[in-house]
């Protein structure tokens, strides 16, 4: 449904009874001074916000660690001058923090007075997996999800999510939620909740809010020439992440989609998409050209590593799992080197590279996918160390 011709469209938020923005803004990678995320470019991020909620954006979301712990602070201050009353406020309780059944009180009460707000529209059990989940639920989290509703500092409860499908579907399943929030995008149809997850949760009657979407900038940035030269061929000249957003926009069961927008021209990109692309409008020709995009990435895949855990744990302490999604994106995404060298030297001085491996085998004799792990494990440590 769209409200005005200049105006992003808009979606029923699950089974309650209001519509958001089909584009929501995310507060997580706002323009930022000297290179450090704790400095928000206030003037910038403020006029980006407001410039989004004019031209129809409803849906503003934000956490509680976002951006140093300034993000929500921030929010709170370019919401005002009457901006508060034009959307539904998003925020997260940061689950990992809590230590008693009190300190969700305590969170979400530092929260609020973060955001100038006596409540928030949405709320959400932030970054579950099953771990987190396990101990939230055994601090009787839901007991105070309940409380914060019934006096009404949050009006709406979810949870955003980064796990396998079947604690997906346990979280879904463990409490009659509002909404809730996962990472989709076209080359993550199948990873974490993913279509499955996003068609079951909209089963239920649950909106749902995607996260990603360009997939953290990588389906933008650095586009090989190969890739670009798939999007060329398209009758209808888009950009990667015009692209990228339509494919996720195409999908029915998706609510809202939330943009990390750091620029303006961001923030007017991704309104001129959201004010036309809809659900299912999508061509066959179109659809395949996007699945060519996605192919051409797949086979840029260095090791055809499924994270199912099998070879955990390492009797070395080798994370391999995590070392080849890493070695993976690198190849697949033109990732800078230096910083993909970096995170993996963070790795070494945690004791949980590469070079750690005592070639013992136990990891390949588990291994379901018949992975030469060993040799990968060399591979990617002479890939991936500083240049």
């Amino acid at each position: 449904m769209k409200k005005g011709d200049d105006k992003v469209q808009y979606r029923k938020f699950g089974k309650l009874d209001f519509e958001v923005s089909a584009l929501g803004f995310g507060c997580m990678r706002l323009p930022i001074i000297d290179g450090d995320t704790a400095k928000i470019d206030e003037a910038e991020a403020t006029r980006m916000v407001r410039h989004a909620i004019v031209h129809g954006v409803n849906y503003v979301d934000t956490a509680y660690g976002y951006h140093g712990g300034k993000s929500e602070s921030f929010v709170g201050r370019a919401l005002q001058d009457g901006y508060r009353e034009r959307v539904k406020l998003a925020t997260k309780c940061p689950v990992w923090l809590a230590e008693t059944h009190e300190d969700f009180d305590k969170l979400l009460n530092e929260q609020l007075e973060r955001l100038q707000v006596d409540y928030v529209d949405m709320y959400l059990l932030h970054a579950l997996n099953a771990k987190s989940w396990q101990a939230a639920y055994d601090l009787n989290v839901l007991d105070f999800v309940r409380r914060a509703l019934a006096d009404g500092r949050i009006k709406h409860a979810g949870f955003s999510f980064h796990d396998e499908l079947p604690v997906f579907k346990e979280i879904v399943d463990a409490f009659d939620w509002d909404f809730c929030q996962i990472q989709l995008n076209y080359m993550d149809e199948e990873y974490q909740a993913g279509l499955e997850g996003l068609r079951y949760a909209a089963s239920k009657g649950l909106a749902v809010v995607i996260m990603e979407p360009l997939r953290g900038g990588r389906l933008t940035n650095n586009v090989p020439e190969e890739v670009q030269a798939i999007w060329e061929q398209a009758p209808i000249k888009r950009t990667p992440a015009e692209w990228a957003l339509r494919w996720v926009l195409n999908q029915p069961e998706v609510t809202v989609v939330l943009s990390g927008m750091s620029m303006m021209d961001h923030v007017v990109e991704n309104l001129r998409v959201a004010a036309d692309a809809g659900a299912n409008t999508l061509t066959e020709q179109e659809l395949a050209i996007i699945d060519q995009a996605k192919e051409f990435y797949l086979n840029r895949t260095k090791v055809k590593c499924t994270g199912c855990d099998y070879c955990m744990p390492c009797p070395a302490g080798v994370a391999i799992p995590r070392l080849f999604s890493m070695y993976n994106e690198a190849s697949i995404y033109n990732l800078n080197p230096e910083n993909v060298a970096k995170n993996y030297g963070r790795m070494i001085e945690e004791k949980m590279g590469a070079d750690l491996c005592v070639e013992c085998g136990q990891c390949e004799a588990a291994c379901p996918q018949n992975i030469t792990i060993r040799q990968h494990l060399k591979d990617l440590h002479a890939a991936l160390q500083r240049p």
